[in-house]
């Protein structure tokens, strides 16, 4: 096995029953050095790694998980560097794979592997940009009628995508190789998201620079997912991520409409969507997110 100089960032925050699980894989294989940041847990994750060689970083506040994935490729020096979340695991042989695609085509800035969940079946891990389309789609629950259909959703849901390489327009952060020189291009991740659309935000701004994000479906890893907190109770972040994002990267029009998409997206879920009561707060939550992110610049 001889893996080019990969740094692997795992950023946790209250992983503890995970992460030797995700590190234990990887700990003293040759070329890759293991860095793990922890997120100012309440919990004293980072004591379950001993006697591992890995390296770690306790921050005293929790800044979010771009901040965090900032903080472990910057200690860091290999030519690569692996994004890869605390209940994932990923083998050095798929993690070669992917150091192989980046090897092999200097267009590629970024690659991500094929995801499979605990009991084996395919994460739709390939993602396309948002759209007024797709976001209004998923108000109006037309994702659930239309299933499958590219215009009603972001995830990439047709399984032969999976099977073969192929050029996302994002790939979920669960895993993601980057080249460092992409990283120092960007200035890392984008710590003004706290989580979700740090990914999608990373991903853009390097194809935006001309460099390819790539899916390699012969690199695959388990991802368990959700392992943090729970869904309802991040419907908030996530929709004030949306309307982050949205204005990032579109006109002050498209993302004002994204924004009401947004909200309305949150009220109809409210009103009808899964989760029981927990799931509904967390929607109204959303909602009142969307409404004031009209008012941050």
């Amino acid at each position: 096995m001889a893996i080019r100089s990969v740094d692997v960032v795992v950023v946790s925050y209250n992983s503890r029953n995970q992460l030797r699980g995700c590190v234990e894989p990887l700990a003293g294989v040759p070329g890759v050095r293991t860095i793990v940041v922890d997120n100012a847990s309440p919990e004293e994750s980072l004591s379950v790694l001993e006697p591992l060689d890995v390296s770690t970083i306790q921050l005293d506040r929790n800044a979010g998980f771009a901040a965090g994935c900032n903080a472990g490729w910057r200690a860091g020096t290999g030519e690569y560097v692996l994004f890869l979340n605390p209940d994932a695991r990923i083998d050095p042989a798929p993690l070669e794979r992917l150091a192989d695609v980046l090897d092999s085509d200097p267009a590629v800035g970024i690659v991500a592997p094929q995801i499979l969940q605990p009991d084996g079946s395919l994460d739709f891990s390939q993602r396309r940009f948002p759209r007024l389309g797709s976001t209004y789609a998923h108000a109006f629950f037309l994702h659930r009628i239309f299933r499958g259909a590219a215009w009603t959703s972001e995830l990439v849901q047709d399984a032969r995508a999976y099977e073969r390489p192929g050029s996302p327009e994002w790939a979920s952060g669960a895993c993601l190789l980057v080249r460092r020189s992409l990283l120092e291009q960007l200035s890392g991740w984008d710590d003004g998201f706290f989580m979700y659309c740090e990914d999608k935000d990373l991903c853009r701004r390097a194809r935006d620079l001309g460099h390819d994000v790539r899916f390699e479906p012969g690199a695959v890893i388990l991802h368990e997912g959700g392992a943090s907190a729970s869904r309802a109770s991040l419907s908030p972040t996530l929709a004030a991520s949306r309307a982050r994002y949205a204005r990032k990267h579109h006109r002050w029009l498209h993302a004002e409409l994204e924004r009401v998409g947004i909200a309305l997206t949150a009220l109809t879920h409210a009103i009808a969507g899964r989760g029981g009561r927990a799931g509904r707060a967390g929607h109204l939550r959303a909602l009142r997110a969307a409404f004031r992110s009209a008012h941050i610049a």
